[in-house]
């Protein structure tokens, strides 16, 4: 007799089916595992017998088959050791009232028969809904994050005897989850650092300001303790929410690498990430033996913040390039491909040298050459996909003088910020996309239309900066986010200036 249970796994942010087979037949005693499982699901074959027998389930003397299926995908986690369990108890009438076919289970046992936390709870919700499950079983930790996804019944359970009481009674009568719109409401706002803190650098909290309201990537330099890092840390407090959309597929890549908990069920804030200088490229992009997500991911939606960026090493640094150009990483294994969303906003903070004070000569001790080692690290072709470049001097006595007489407040730049969203919303409203970074070259055109002299301005620029045509593509795209935030919808050529002016200084781009 073969007896069928319905799982998942995750792949990327995605779930794929898995369909438990059970088979139990005469013969020696044994409970054998098939299906191209790696060591956690080879390991459930004693944590479910265990887990059976504690919960007064003892498996009769015959050979019990298990096969995962599709036999030819890498299974790893914990995920399956609830289903098996099911299944084994399916296959011997322990559950005669219960309809797999309607049901997908998912779940890690212990040996005493606790239903633990698993990783990839939100993708696997969803793959079951969208293949047509009315009820998805998780451990009980999972319910709030898997409750997000709309339209499935959530249940939780905590142990093995409380699935079986479960599927013995009728799963139809059971508890679903609450509703995810009062949950997702109810999740309050974070607290970010506030500009008007900020003495001066109105400069750089104009650049703060273009790069929150069209998602470009921001590098700010100057010396030590001009307001580099708390500029970059006050960034997410004027940044637009999060909608439903977003916060699913944010929270999906956090659920896939186990880091949502009770007190943070999902992701409802834009996440700001700040690694130190000596993170790993593994750590970055992702990657290692289980093809995990890495910072540029968990930073998707949000910010990712490298302060001391020519500290970074230069290897490390150039894996951005493809991720900043694309928006995805793809990390491939023998056992398959893992495709990630990046698409995050790249703020960089940097010394103009290892002593921090060049071209101040009164203060810097640095030479030519150390100077030319240390902005080596960054390479061209990752400052050339970098928007905004923005000096953040030392203030002055007169500055700081004056400082708290006219000065804007987050909430002030906020609303800037959200009537330029409003305005790119508006305008990509039939396109997949949402802000001015992410215009493709080819609608450039479309939605940047220049005059004559703007374009002869353009031009000029082009021949005078020796742009690539990247860095040319985008001063259009930043310039057209200054114009959204002065409430323009036609690109002048101050806009274009301003724009222009934020590409990096001499000593930057060499």
């Amino acid at each position: 007799m073969v007896y069928k249970v319905f799982s998942g796994r995750v792949g990327g942010i995605f779930g794929d089916l898995v369909t438990v087979e059970i088979d139990s037949s005469p013969g020696l005693p044994a409970l054998d595992m098939i299906g191209l499982l790696g060591s956690e699901v080879r390991e459930a074959r004693e944590r479910v017998r265990v887990s059976l027998k504690n919960n007064g389930i003892n498996l009769p003397a015959m050979r019990i088959t298990v096969n995962l299926s599709p036999a030819d995908e890498h299974k790893s986690g914990t995920a399956f050791d609830l289903p098996i369990a099911i299944a084994v108890l399916g296959v011997f009438g322990h559950i005669p009232d219960f309809d797999p076919a309607k049901t997908l289970i998912t779940g890690e046992l212990s040996l005493d028969g606790e239903v633990k936390r698993i990783k990839g709870a939100i993708p696997i919700a969803k793959m079951a809904r969208d293949r047509g499950f009315r009820h998805i079983i998780v451990p009980m930790d999972n319910v709030k994050e898997a409750s997000m996804i709309r339209g499935i019944s959530v249940i939780g359970v905590s142990s093995l005897s409380e699935a079986m009481g479960l599927l013995m009674k009728g799963i139809d009568d059971a508890y679903g989850s609450p509703d995810p719109e009062v949950v997702f409401e109810n999740e309050e706002a974070g607290d970010h650092p506030d500009f008007k803190d900020i003495i001066g650098q109105e400069n750089a909290k104009k650049a703060a300001v273009i790069a929150a309201a069209g998602f470009h990537h921001l590098l700010m330099t100057g010396p030590p303790g001009s307001g580099k890092s708390l500029i970059a840390k006050c960034i997410p407090g004027i940044m637009p929410g999060l909608d439903y959309e977003a916060c699913l597929e944010i929270s999906s890549i956090y659920s896939v690498a186990g880091l949502l908990n009770d007190k943070m069920p999902f992701v409802t804030r834009r996440p700001f990430i700040s690694p130190h200088h000596s993170a790993s490229d593994k750590s970055l992009v992702g990657g290692g033996s289980k093809a995990g997500p890495g910072l540029v991911s968990l930073s998707h939606g949000g910010i990712l913040f490298l302060d001391e960026m020519p500290e970074f090493k230069r290897d490390t640094l150039d894996m951005l390039r493809q991720p900043l150009e694309d928006g995805t990483v793809t990390i491939s294994r023998t056992h398959g491909n893992y495709t990630y969303p990046a698409r995050f906003m790249l703020v960089g903070a940097m010394n103009p040298c290892p002593c921090g004070y060049y071209p101040d000569r009164n203060r810097c001790t640095c030479n030519a050459p150390k100077i030319e080692k240390y902005l080596s690290h960054i390479s061209g072709p990752l400052l050339d996909r970098i928007d905004l470049c923005v000096e953040v001097p030392r203030i002055d006595r007169t500055t700081l003088k004056l400082h708290g007489i006219t000065v804007s407040s987050s909430e002030d730049l906020k609303s800037i910020v959200s009537e330029a969203v409003k305005r790119q919303e508006m305008r990509y409203r039939n396109e997949s996309f949402k802000f001015n970074s992410f215009l493709p070259v080819s609608l450039i055109d479309k939605y940047v239309s220049l005059g004559e002299s703007e374009r002869d301005y353009m031009i000029s620029t082009y021949e005078r900066l020796k742009l690539s045509m990247r860095s040319y593509n985008k001063i259009l795209r930043v310039a057209r986010t200054i114009a959204d935030t002065e409430g323009c919808e036609k690109i002048k050529t101050g806009h274009l200036m301003m724009a222009s002016c934020y590409r990096f200084p001499d000593y930057i781009a060499r």
